[in-house]
């Protein structure tokens, strides 16, 4: 690293327009980053960061948004001021970045090897050949298992995790100078984290590459930032190397922040309590064709012969690694994909019945997606989104469905005030609790939860695991709780099931597990998530 920093920004203060009003979400920042250099911001959803890292390469949208102050510096050139013929010379090829949400950065209509292969054409010049060996062995990196399968494949046809690490190998394509990292192990699992960050490690000190990491993830940025810039409501509050803010945080808010993991226990359940959900055998085989008559040929074993029951009030953690079959087999249990073999919910079987003699059952088990912009209609008001399930339903008046918006927000921590805007207003933790008040706003009896707090900071997810319980324990509420967070796991779960390869490899009560683990993976995944090395950069 040099005296000289690598970017350098200056007063820098972001509004954002709306029909209504003028909103300043930046307010006044102003840091430096040196060449070599891991700069971390932390703070919760909404506090400024992504805007600030998006701001370094005007990524804003031009229409809505305007710096009233502030400078941004790119080796001494002013950013803010270059034309757009510069920008794209410095876009992903000087600056790349990787984006909080994978599924709406990646083209649904092109396979992964096009849209990695794209990059290496543009900036690179490689032929065919020499991007294809760059593009398997950028794959490999960054953990995507046996790559060359995964070439023709579409965003869709991949797991959260798996979308989020071709995001990954596309900015690391180039070897840029930056790389802005904007939540980057969000949807990944604790072992394929622990691979992420050795790989931006090893870039770092091969390439002198600085990294802006954009996180909620205090664990991730103890082990990888040197020096660190936590935001609240626009403004930095503190900043300063690792080592020194970890060990004697100076503002209450940094202090909060710190304190924020989740903790505690389950909510006490009735051991004879009676069965709301039943699987045995259950398959989810996804068909392989080849030749001109799509013949089958072999299958993807998503799920193999799961057998599992949940109790009324309990909560079932399903954990694994990205592309285990941990969503899979959530899709198939609630009948939202096709599979093979029993399942039972409240004493009647869904496996025989038709998909409209399932409707009328939705009302009692409903689903939180990882994704929350994937999942949320971008031409529909919050309030809108959150009532569509009770007009479905034919759930009271519409000023009483109204009031059950409002208290959807207020439990998961919104401003009800901000249920007459739009998705693309929000941060992706408010959008996620968003999806959360959906779900809620039903009362269901069984909630499939799919990685719902992956996208939210941890004093949101603390509270989102304290209203899981409360929710639990005040409507006797069943959870299929699917998550890579082992410690929010640990916190909800009554009944733990790891899968591996599509296949359960231990199950039982979850205190019993986390304590003394039977299976090497599981003992591998716990080790990941609870016994890092903690390495203080002072750089």
């Amino acid at each position: 690293m040099t005296d000289q920093p690598l970017i350098r920004i200056e007063n820098l203060s972001v509004a954002f327009a709306s029909e209504r009003e003028e909103t300043l979400a930046v307010k006044g920042v102003s840091f430096e980053l040196n060449p070599g250099q891991t700069l971390a911001l932390v703070g919760e959803s909404g506090s400024g960061k992504s805007v600030t890292a998006h701001s370094i390469l005007r990524l804003l949208p031009a229409s809505s948004s305007r710096h009233p102050t502030g400078e941004i510096f790119y080796r001494g050139e002013n950013l803010l001021t270059a034309n757009e013929k510069r920008l794209r010379q410095v876009r992903g090829n000087r600056i790349s970045m990787i984006f909080q949400e994978p599924m709406s950065s990646l083209n649904p209509l092109h396979t992964i090897e096009r849209q990695i292969n794209e990059v290496l054409f543009l900036h690179k010049g490689l032929d065919k050949v020499a991007a294809r060996e760059r593009t398997l062995e950028l794959l490999d990196l960054v953990g995507i298992p046996d790559p060359a399968s995964r070439l023709k494949a579409y965003p869709h046809e991949l797991s959260g995790g798996q979308r989020q690490r071709v995001m990954i190998a596309m900015a690391l394509a180039n070897e840029p100078e930056l790389l802005i990292a904007d939540e980057p192990t969000t949807a990944l699992d604790v072992t394929v984290q622990l691979k992420i960050l050795e790989l931006l490690k090893s870039l770092q000190q091969k390439l002198g590459m600085a990294l802006l990491l954009i996180s909620h993830d205090l664990n991730l940025v103890r082990r990888i930032a040197h020096r660190v810039c936590v935001m609240y409501q626009g403004r930095v509050v503190e900043e300063n190397d690792c080592a020194t803010l970890f060990a004697s945080p100076q503002h209450e808010y940094t202090r909060e922040l710190l304190a924020a993991d989740p903790s505690g226990d389950p909510v006490e359940a009735d051991p004879q309590a009676p069965t709301i959900l039943r699987a045995e055998n259950l398959r989810v085989w996804f068909p392989i064709r080849q030749g001109v008559f799509k013949r089958v040929v072999d299958h993807v074993k998503a799920v193999t012969d799961a057998s599992f029951s949940l109790q009324r009030g309990q909560t079932l953690g399903i954990v694994g690694e990205s592309g285990s079959g941990k969503t899979t087999l959530g899709m198939a249990l609630l009948r939202l994909i096709e599979s093979e073999g029993l399942i039972e919910c409240n004493g009647q079987r869904l496996d025989g019945l038709g998909q409209n003699a399932v409707r009328p059952m939705r009302r009692q088990f409903q689903v939180v997606f990882q994704d929350p912009f994937g999942s949320l209609s971008p031409r529909m008001s919050i309030a809108q989104i959150i009532s569509e399930g009770l007009q479905i339903h034919r759930i009271g008046t519409a000023p009483e469905r109204e009031q059950m918006v409002i208290q959807a927000l207020e439990e998961v921590g919104l401003d009800p005030d901000s249920r007459h805007r739009y998705p693309h207003e929000f941060s992706g933790g408010q959008r996620q609790r968003v999806a959360i008040a959906r779900a809620l706003v039903l009362k269901p009896s069984l909630i499939l939860l799919d990685e719902p707090t992956s996208a939210l900071d941890r004093t949101v997810q603390g509270q989102v695991v304290e209203l899981l319980r409360d929710l639990q324990r005040r409507h006797n509420l069943s959870y299929l709780f699917i998550s890579h967070d082992l410690a929010v796991v640990r916190a909800l779960s009554h009944q733990l099931m790891v899968i591996r390869h599509g296949e359960i490899v231990e199950q039982g009560p979850a205190r019993e597990i986390f304590a003394s683990p039977q299976h090497g993976y599981t003992r591998q995944l716990l080790e990941a998530a609870f016994a890092h090395p903690v390495e203080h950069n002072t750089a």
